[in-house]
């Protein structure tokens, strides 16, 4: 027990020694307190102190005096204004007992005891972030700038305030922490920053959210009170180290970053475990325009070149496909082409998905009919790391909105690789467009298109894709020659009804019933991309029929609902843990995702029964008369095959 006289001497004592040190002193006011209360409160403020980073000790060079108040709300555990911190007295039983170290609250830290020990933190680091050693004449500009910022509707400051503001940069102000928090530069709004923070998965503390400031100051609990923050948030925890030059012990980190795999192979490897060492390089993939309003910019995406298991980082790790996976914001695993009215308004999801490059490949070339560029982008190894650690973490926390317009594939793209490498060269960058993007990074000699010059070299090389546009056009050349079909490409030929393509297929020989057979095929494909299209639409805009009265409705409500996960994997784990997950929490995630895949293939062979009642009479109309025509085609190639002693195929 510590006497009264004792405690008032050492605090003067402790008093004057700060004030030669011109350190952070936090005075506990002991009026109203008793001997056991006294010392429980020492306790905490000196185990907070202990806490804190050095740096913020030196910087904050003023005495916060410490109280406890039977004012503040039920809720709140603290607050502090000025040179003053104050806790909720109602607190201060438990503290004194010990029992607050053991009981357990609802609140992201655990116990009553560590609550209050965030709590302190959490104060001084606000009268951190707040502090400013400014000249009268500074905090007039400084006040003038946040005047403009309002004015703009800006978070923080105006880039161009900040050089002439800052003689110490405020951590809530800063463009880096900025990026990392979640309210990343507007792209094409160059000094302004979004209002809102899309990073809403896995938050350990949904306070944070609410605006730079709490940001800082939740951060800063964790950052300084669990070991596990420099493994589930890491490009933070870098950040807060070089901020404060000073190196916290913390946990042994995972080699490698967890990703949900978002590819057809799903269902047997769920989970992915991505060691940036074995990224030998990052490409910018994009996918070329096509007809269609809006893919007519083409579409945004990386390219992670992934070497294969055993071979040593270099140009052959370009030959593991396989291996590769791509990084793509889109709505759904499947969106290569959204509508544009709803993309426009925003009713689409903006997520980050991870897919096999091979799927991604075929969607675009098959299906889409565009060809796809790969263009290496030039960063240094340590730029790769730390752009597969940014990725993955959005992977587990962003959860944006798709406008058209301003937050589309290549304004998500562009975010990224800012926030992913700190390049300077990016923060300049404003670019909306896809094509836009890939021409600013190749002129800024951010990306080496050379590798493009010789089409048949890049093509060899994996550096470019073509579209089957040109095979399926081939191929309508043989109908045209064989045949005499009156449309000159096979983009007028598939915009026919299947009806009226019907009537050609018994004029067709050997060669021309074959090309037939390749051409019907892609109109199937396309088909099913605008019925695939519509139902997204159906469900998405509210305009689904009662499940209760459609077996097939409800089956495609409940696929889109549970398959939101691929693209919001935080949904797997329901609010436990923050950031990455760490190996204790994949046990779980693996249960859960097999749960969800088993329901899911469940579902859709529901749905593939009754799939064709949720479609227009005309688009189902359609599906149905190709059919026809693939089963007229196969009837009559075997009739030729048969009468002619073989194929000879196109």
């Amino acid at each position: 027990m510590i006497r009264p006289g004792a405690w008032l001497l050492a605090g003067c004592l402790s008093l004057a020694a700060g004030v030669a040190q011109a350190d952070l002193r936090l005075v506990l006011d002991s009026r109203t307190l008793d001997a056991e209360q006294r010392a429980a409160s020492q306790a905490l403020l000196d185990e907070a102190m202990a806490a804190l980073p050095p740096r913020l000790v030196q910087s904050l060079d003023r005495e916060v005096r410490v109280q406890w108040r039977d004012n503040l709300p039920e809720q709140a555990y603290g607050r502090a204004g000025g040179n003053r911190l104050q806790l909720n007295r109602r607190l201060l039983p438990t503290l004194t007992d010990g029992s607050a170290a053991s009981e357990k609250t609802n609140r992201p830290h655990g116990t009553v005891r560590r609550e209050l020990l965030a709590t302190v933190i959490h104060e001084v680091a606000h009268l951190y972030d707040r502090a400013r050693l400014w000249s009268p004449d500074q905090h007039l500009l400084q006040g003038q700038c946040r005047q403009r910022a309002s004015n703009l509707g800006q978070v923080g400051l105006p880039d161009d305030c900040r050089g002439q503001t800052d003689r110490r940069f405020t951590l809530s102000d800063d463009p880096r922490l900025l990026d990392l928090a979640g309210w990343p530069q507007r792209v094409g709004k160059r000094g302004l920053r979004e209002q809102d923070n899309a990073q809403l998965a896995r938050s350990p503390d949904a306070y944070e959210l609410t605006s730079p400031l709490e940001f800082v100051a939740v951060n800063l609990e964790y950052f300084l009170l669990d070991p596990s923050y420099a493994c589930r948030r890491p490009s933070l925890h870098r950040y807060f180290n070089e901020h404060f030059g000073w190196a916290l012990e913390s946990a042994d980190c995972a080699p490698g970053y967890p990703f949900l795999n978002a590819g057809r192979e799903f269902g047997r490897t769920p989970l992915l475990s991505l060691d940036p060492s074995r990224v030998y390089e990052v490409d910018y993939l994009f996918a070329e325009a096509n007809d269609a309003w809006v893919s007519r910019w083409g579409h945004s995406m990386l390219r992670l070149v992934i070497c294969a298991p055993g071979r040593e980082p270099g140009p052959d790790c370009r030959l593991d496909l396989d291996h590769h996976l791509v990084l793509s914001f889109r709505a759904f695993v499947d969106d290569v082409q959204l509508s544009s009215w709803d993309g426009l308004t925003g009713v689409y999801p903006s997520r980050l998905f991870i897919l096999p490059l091979g799927q991604v490949i075929e969607e675009y070339t098959k299906v889409e009919l565009r060809g796809l560029a790969s263009v290496p982008l030039k960063l240094q190894h340590e730029e790769i790391r730390a752009l597969v650690e940014r990725s993955a973490e959005l992977h587990w926390s962003y959860d944006g909105d798709y406008y058209f317009l301003s937050n589309n594939c290549a304004v998500e793209t562009l975010k990224l690789l800012r926030s992913g490498t700190t390049r300077d060269e990016l923060v300049a960058l404003d670019s909306i467009m896809p094509n836009g993007l890939l021409e600013v990074l190749i002129h800024r000699d951010l990306a080496d298109a050379s590798v493009l010059d010789d089409p048949r070299e890049a093509l060899r090389l994996g550096y470019r894709f073509d579209s089957y546009r040109d095979r399926y056009q081939a191929m309508f050349t043989i109908l045209k020659e064989r045949l005499g079909l009156p449309q000159d490409s096979v983009e007028q030929w598939l915009e026919l009804d299947a009806a009226e393509r019907q009537p050609w297929i018994d004029r067709a020989d050997l060669r021309a019933a074959a090309a037939l057979l390749l051409v019907e095929q892609a109109a199937l494909r396309r088909q099913l991309l605008l019925a695939q299209d519509e139902l997204k639409n159906r469900y998405l805009g509210g305009r689904g029929r009662d499940a209760s009265l459609n077996k097939a409705d409800g089956a495609l409500q409940e696929i889109l609902a549970n398959s939101g996960y691929l693209s919001r994997p935080a949904e797997l784990l329901d609010g436990q843990g923050y950031g990455l997950p760490q190996p204790s929490e994949w046990t779980r995630l693996e249960r859960e995702s097999e749960q969800r895949q088993l329901r899911l293939n469940q579902l859709s062979e529901e749905l593939d029964q009754e799939v064709r009642v949720l479609l227009g009479d005309e688009r189902r109309e359609e599906l149905e008369a190709i059919e026809v025509n693939l089963a007229q085609i196969g009837e009559h190639l075997r009739g030729l095959h048969k009468a002619g002693g073989g194929l000879e195929l196109p």
